[in-house]
């Protein structure tokens, strides 16, 4: 028929079925090759493979449940975890994770042991005792070296002081006359009125009036009622034991020398002897030392600081007694390199 296509020419490009497509009444057996007459060659089927699984095609990994703990199996709400008792700690819930996924830290009570509790005060402790050993060491190094540039700063001060309020000496503005000479003016309690040299010990103050604290705190200190430098009696001085003031006159033995200096002369004492005594043993300075009441006879100076050193109850004494003295104009004395 005009227009259409014959039988012949629509199956010409259209590969033939194969017997075992599966419609009912194909040919089992005969028939041309279909591999000989198709325009495109068949395709050779690939080996089966199962479906892929889940995990295999998942992007993340499947999450396990985590197990259920101590759950009742009867429907009944759990208990109520036991609170903490008195001197136990609890333990917080945290994550913690592993290579299956995060697992739970649950908490758990811990009571602290004897042996706990030993290492803890045996701890404590320490850090207590070194704190204090190193208060200890600050103060001891306060009381060494601190407390020395302190008073030396102090002792100059004083020195200029004194050296001030006597004047030039040996060049008196007013010529001396005959007569009696006027009675100084009593000491000022805190003011300079002398200097002492101990040459054993290379060491030299500035005495001031008085021997309350606030007076020998940075210099020795005269008592008020002894005598005073070369005259009959007990020139008495008292002094702090630390590295600046007192600290080495235990080093005195009888014979060494003590140099006061006045206003006009230089005074040699030599020590004669040495004592501990009672905080409360004032007598060694009385005008006769130990001797109160008795009238005095000899031109004596007395020494007097704590012992022992870092201590205050006993009293260290040096007595020494007057040996001569030397006019200033004449120069320093030779017990001073003069």
């Amino acid at each position: 028929m005009p227009g259409h296509p014959s039988s012949d020419a629509r199956g010409a490009g259209v590969p033939p079925r194969s017997a075992d497509d599966g419609r009912p009444g194909a040919a089992a057996g005969g028939g041309a090759d279909p591999g000989a007459t198709a325009i495109i060659p068949a395709v050779t089927g690939r080996p089966a493979t199962p479906a892929p699984g889940l995990d295999s095609t998942a992007l993340m990994g499947a999450v396990p449940r985590p197990p259920v703990l101590d759950e009742p199996s009867d429907g009944t709400p759990p208990a109520e975890p036991p609170r903490p008792r008195r001197g136990e700690k609890v333990v917080r819930l945290r994550a913690h994770q592993t290579d299956a996924g995060y697992k739970s830290v649950y908490s758990e009570l811990t009571r602290p042991s004897v042996w706990s509790r030993v290492r803890t005060g045996i701890r404590l402790t320490g850090e207590v005792l070194i704190t204090f050993g190193l208060v200890v060491l600050l103060f001891a190094g306060y009381e060494i070296w601190g407390k020395s540039v302190i008073v030396n700063a102090h002792q100059e001060d004083l020195s200029s002081q004194l050296a001030q309020a006597w004047g030039p000496s040996g060049d008196p503005t007013v010529a001396p006359t005959g007569g009696p000479k006027p009675k100084p003016k009593p000491a000022v309690e805190g003011k300079p009125i002398a200097g002492l040299y101990i040459p054993k010990l290379d060491k030299n103050w500035v005495v001031v009036e008085g021997v309350e604290q606030s007076d020998i705190r940075y210099a020795p200190g005269h008592y008020p009622k002894s005598a005073m430098p070369g005259e009959l009696g007990n020139f008495s001085v008292a002094g702090h034991r630390n590295r600046a003031t007192f600290w080495r006159i235990d080093e005195l033995d009888p014979g060494d020398d003590i140099v006061v200096e006045g206003k006009d002369t230089w005074y040699v004492y030599k020590v004669y002897k040495t004592r501990i005594v009672r905080p409360d043993q004032v007598e060694v300075v009385a005008p006769v030392p130990m001797e109160p009441g008795a009238r005095p006879k000899d031109k004596l100076l007395t020494l007097t600081t704590c012992n022992p050193k870092f201590d205050n109850y006993q009293r260290l004494i040096v007595h020494a007694k007057l040996d001569h003295d030397l006019a200033k104009s004449a120069g320093r004395p030779p017990e001073l390199g003069g």
